[in-house]
């Protein structure tokens, strides 16, 4: 267990269920409200001050996006969830961003966790967690930090683009959970590049020292985007399955083609894990190949050597009585004996291509 997550899991030890404690690490994130208010012939967009500024859209007909950004505001939360009677395990559930991507049914509303993710700029995976409340006539989400994936939802909402402004906040929570699992495609064409790149650079041999550190960087990658992926399929067919009023049946078809998205996305993460485990292979399998190469020339030149060593050595003993060391052209002789050999062994190992 890496340390950061067992620091997150001290800070719930001993608590009271229902605690609203953030287990984030960036505590000085200031807090951002946004509300989109609209129906089909009206919009308004505002920036709100404070949490009491939401709660006069709660009880409007029209349908009312609120977006939260700062989790580390426990106080604040805790107001907005007091207002719009979010039971205490929610909140909990809010601002402990170890969750892994769920839904629950409550009377009232439905509250659904996911992740966010994204690359940052040192192309290091990011994993945020988003969490949000869909009531009768409006849609809470609650963020870490600013920055997101909502911009052309944003931008649907204020040009009355599509069917966002017709239709009911179910559709609203569709439109935003679906640019959630549409980024998801860019995540998974920046690693599948990632390993595509690696893997022709084992083929072409230029393998760098770091290289078994790069494939347990990408093993990581893909099971951090496992994890926060493969848990929504769930959520998904729970909606699907769903009885409430909250989600509409004429909806339901929409959040199928979520799911038909995550399908896809899900294929990919499963054909890119493999193929990591095969570039862990391919680069194990290289690696022995050179160095397979490199003792073969080893062998081949002590192949060589073995001989004209053994006559060196024959020749080179301190024996008074050796009949070729009184010869006038023995150390000639010796020195031909010699090149023959060295030059034979080379064209055997030439035609026998081992050179």
């Amino acid at each position: 267990m890496s340390r950061k997550r067992v620091y997150r899991s001290k800070k719930k030890l001993g608590q009271i269920p229902g605690s609203v404690v953030y287990t984030g690490e960036r505590t000085t994130n200031k807090l951002f409200l946004e509300a989109f208010d609209y129906t089909s012939k009206n919009c308004t967009e505002k920036e709100l001050d404070t949490v009491e500024d939401s709660f006069e859209f709660k009880h409007t007909d029209s349908v009312t996006w609120i977006n939260i950004n700062g989790l580390n505001h426990v106080t604040e939360i805790e107001k907005l969830g007091k207002h719009y009677d979010l039971h205490p395990l929610v909140l909990e559930d809010i601002v402990n961003i170890a969750q892994r991507p769920k839904i629950d049914e409550y009377e009232d509303y439905i509250f659904v966790v996911l992740k966010m993710l994204y690359y940052d700029k040192s192309q290091h995976i990011v994993s945020e967690q988003v969490s949000f409340v869909l009531g009768k006539n409006y849609v809470l989400s609650f963020q870490e930090s600013e920055g997101d994936v909502f911009d052309a939802v944003r931008n649907r909402i204020r040009q009355a683009k599509g069917r966002v402004r017709n239709l009911q906040a179910d559709y609203l929570l569709y439109t935003l959970i679906d640019a959630i699992v549409d980024h998801y495609f860019g995540v998974i064409e920046v690693l599948g590049d990632k390993i595509e790149d690696f893997e022709t650079e084992i083929f072409s041999g230029h393998i760098e020292d770091d290289a078994s550190r790069k494939i347990q960087e990408l093993k990581r990658e893909i099971l951090r985007v496992r994890r926060a992926i493969f848990p929504l399929r769930e959520v998904l067919n729970r909606i699907d399955k769903n009885e409430t009023d909250l989600i509409q049946q004429k909806t339901i078809t929409y959040y199928r083609d979520i799911y038909d998205h995550l399908i896809q996305v899900t294929e990919n993460i499963d054909i890119y894990r493999e193929m990591i485990w095969s570039l862990m292979d391919m680069y194990m399998t290289t690696i022995s190949n050179k160095m397979n190469e490199v003792m073969k020339v080893l062998t081949i030149m002590a192949s060589i050597f073995i001989p004209l060593t053994f006559i060196a050595g024959v020749y080179g003993m301190n024996f008074q009585h050796m009949p070729e060391l009184q010869s006038k052209y023995g150390y000639y002789i010796v020195w031909a004996v010699m090149i023959v050999i060295f030059v034979g062994l080379i064209y055997y190992f030439k035609r026998k291509k081992w050179l």
